[in-house]
């Protein structure tokens, strides 16, 4: 039986989220922006070489492809469907990302982390999944909370706007009044 791929727009212009019927990431996520950082996924490495494709994303269910902007998605989608049929079959989605830049190392574990990592759990986090994204926090120093955005967020200018300040917000409001989120 062949595998279902649904193709949904997200707020990013320069990004589509190809969820599919299968695990695409048993774990966590991982992202990749260069051929070279693919180690063994060779789907990723697969997306990254089209042409005008700038980065892909791999989450549970779904993979996320973002170009640069220069490319119709009326040409671009049916080759990116194409390549995910083909090596979806031998894709392992218990896969660990090959490098340090694929994989960002979260920062250690401590209980103020914990707290602000349940909040943008049950707010945050399900929203920007929805959108083909997510966001990473890399670390707390003081009140400053430093993230990065993945997937359809990286490059995404209502990310860089008013989601970072929807997050303080939130934060402020269920976590600290005195935090600033920064990106990275």
């Amino acid at each position: 039986m062949e595998t279902v791929i649904s193709v949904q727009p997200t707020p990013n212009p320069n990004a589509l989220k190809f969820i599919l019927d299968i695990p695409v990431k048993t774990r966590d996520s991982a992202v990749y922006r260069d051929s070279s950082e693919c180690g063994s996924n060779k789907l990723a490495e697969a997306l990254l070489v089209l042409d005008h494709v700038t980065e892909v994303y791999f989450a549970t269910n779904f993979i996320t492809v973002t170009q640069d902007g220069e490319m119709d998605w009326d040409e671009l989608e049916p080759r990116i469907r194409k390549i995910i049929r083909q090596l979806i079959k031998t894709h392992n989605p218990d896969f660990e990302p090959a490098t340090a830049k694929a994989a960002q190392e979260r920062p250690v574990a401590n209980e103020e982390l914990d707290k602000i990592e349940a909040i943008l759990e049950t707010t945050i986090r399900p929203a920007l999944q929805r959108d083909g994204g997510d966001l990473l926090v890399l670390g707390l120093e003081g009140n400053i909370l430093t993230i990065s955005y993945e997937g359809a967020c990286g490059s995404c200018p209502h990310a860089a706007m008013g989601t970072i300040y929807a997050i303080q917000n939130i934060l402020r409001d269920q976590y600290n009044p005195n935090i600033v989120v920064e990106m990275a």
